[in-house]
């Protein structure tokens, strides 16, 4: 014959206070430690520009990094490009062109200023020159 109950002899079962669990869960009403509602993180999320894998990988190889300021200043001049109809972007910051999908806030890839002098950038719309 076989057994067919599960006996976990490390973990304790314990009972559930039901007062004090929905009491915290009522207390929370969908805010975070921080105060912030989960809309409101996930609004600011959807705002940062984000990185292609193809660009991840362009920036390794040509170790290009961006500073917290650096990403600030893109992520408001994509802004600026979208509030001005903007779809596919060159962004030159830094020594560094930036091929940019402003309606996904992505970046497409990345070169550094002396490739960038050595090639033509097609399907873009708009550039920047910070």
């Amino acid at each position: 014959m076989s057994n067919t109950r599960i006996f976990f002899p490390s973990q304790p079962i314990l009972p559930v206070e039901k007062s004090g669990f929905r009491q915290g869960v009522q207390n929370r009403q969908n805010t975070s430690a921080g105060g912030s509602s989960f809309a409101e993180l996930l609004d600011s999320a959807s705002k940062k520009v984000s990185f292609s894998n193809h660009a991840i990988q362009r920036l390794e190889s040509r170790q290009l990094d961006f500073s917290e300021q650096d990403l600030q200043k893109l992520d408001e001049t994509v802004d600026k490009m979208a509030q001005k109809g903007a779809r596919e972007s060159l962004i030159y910051m830094n020594d560094m062109a930036l091929v940019v999908s402003v309606t996904n806030r992505t970046v497409i890839t990345a070169m550094d200023g002396k490739s960038a002098k050595e090639n033509i950038f097609t399907n873009i719309d708009s550039a920047a020159i910070l």
